[in-house]
């Protein structure tokens, strides 16, 4: 039987909740405190029956009660960016569904500097966790050696040098683009790589070289962007015609949506001449011309994963399974197909072979450089 809303403006008790979960209110009390005996299944009744009713459990008194902290610290990386924004939004969905708070620490444009600041904020007993997620192997690092005195849960990857068996969600993502355009034929394979500084995008150009190596080939052209769609942009507009590429790997969907715009003002079709294939489907990505190839990370389950971990570590539920992990999936749609041997790129643009230098619009970008001259290009912080 299920138990409707208390009418007019009284808000629900314990009581109400419990007569809807089918338990105590002694139980209920003890949820709420935090306590410790309540088995999984009482606490997905209470969870449902609280959810249910709406009942907003008062966090301030309940930490004054308990002598415990119900707030999180959060540590990411500019949220600006589609990956992290998403992946800590839902981990604070998680951690506000098992009756915590979170108070989320941005990194600045340079993660290695403001990185001490932020331990400073966080390393703290009014917390009673830490979530970070960590771009780069250098923050990674530096947090592994500071003895927190919370539990502390980082959210990162190691470096898959070797990558023809990757582990990492990046490096399956890649290696299942990267297939996707060999099995459709293409040879001639360019990738608009990340910022070489994130672990993410070393591991996803680790697996597609790997995925090239095993079929006995190499890339066509790497080209270093900053994430942004003024970095896919310069990437292509700089693509010499007569190399042979006849499709495009860029690390995400902003970096494949500026390379669109750039293959258009070169006279160059999508698919019939040239594929792209993004990563992250982001929204937008089903709506661009074409609609775009890509692959999905799941970013919700990444964030719920990784507060859940932390979660375990503070003894507040089991730890997750590997079934709870997200997996990379192929999202095929129109900017793909095999290529054809009537139309090479530059035969969209017959009198300009060379590279055609040209600045993002309304944007300044970074020069994108093939591998080789990578290490001399400079950087945008992002």
């Amino acid at each position: 039987m299920t138990l409707s809303k208390p009418n007019g403006r009284r808000a629900p008790t314990i009581y109400d909740v419990a007569k809807l979960a089918g338990v105590s209110h002694q139980t209920v009390s003890r949820y709420i405190k935090g306590a410790t005996g309540v088995s999984p299944a009482t606490r997905a009744r209470v969870e449902a029956a609280l959810t249910e009713l709406d009942y907003q459990i008062n966090m301030t008194a309940r930490s004054l009660a308990t002598s415990q902290s119900h707030r999180i610290g959060a540590l990411t990386y500019e949220m600006s960016q589609i990956g992290p924004s998403r992946i800590m939004q839902s981990a604070a969905d998680e951690a506000r569904e098992a009756g915590y708070v979170v108070d989320i620490v941005s990194l600045g444009l340079d993660p290695d500097t403001s990185l001490d600041e932020a331990i400073t904020l966080l390393n703290r007993r009014d917390f009673a966790g830490v979530l970070a997620i960590s771009p780069t192997d250098q923050v990674r690092q530096t947090l592994l050696k500071v003895p927190f005195v919370v539990p502390l849960s980082i959210q990162s990857e190691t470096e898959e040098v070797d990558a023809g068996h990757p582990e990492s969600l990046n490096g399956e993502g890649a290696r299942i683009a990267t297939e996707h355009l060999l099995e459709l034929g293409h040879t001639r394979i360019m990738h608009i790589s990340g910022p070489h500084g994130w672990l993410a995008a070393r591991n996803r150009l680790h697996a597609f070289e790997a995925a090239l190596q095993e079929r006995g080939l190499a890339p066509a052209l790497v080209a270093e962007g900053d994430w942004s769609p003024a970095s896919g942009y310069t990437a292509v507009m700089t693509m010499p015609l007569d190399a042979g590429i006849t499709a495009i790997f860029a690390a995400n969907d902003q970096m494949a949506l500026g390379a669109l715009r750039a293959l258009a003002e070169r006279g160059i079709s999508v698919p019939g001449q040239l594929s792209v294939v993004g990563f992250d489907n982001i929204p937008e990505s089903a709506y661009l011309i074409p609609p775009l190839t890509t692959v999905e990370l799941d970013f919700d389950r990444q964030g719920r994963y990784a507060m859940s971990k932390l979660l375990a570590a503070m003894g507040v539920r089991a730890e997750p399974g590997e079934g709870d992990r997200a997996r990379a999936v192929l999202v095929v749609r129109s900017s793909s197909s095999a290529p054809s041997s009537a139309s090479t790129p530059a035969s969209g643009d017959p009198a300009n072979t060379d590279p055609a230098p040209a600045p993002a619009p309304d944007a300044a970008s970074t020069p994108a450089g093939s591998t080789d001259a990578a290490a001399d290009l400079p950087r945008k912080s992002l």
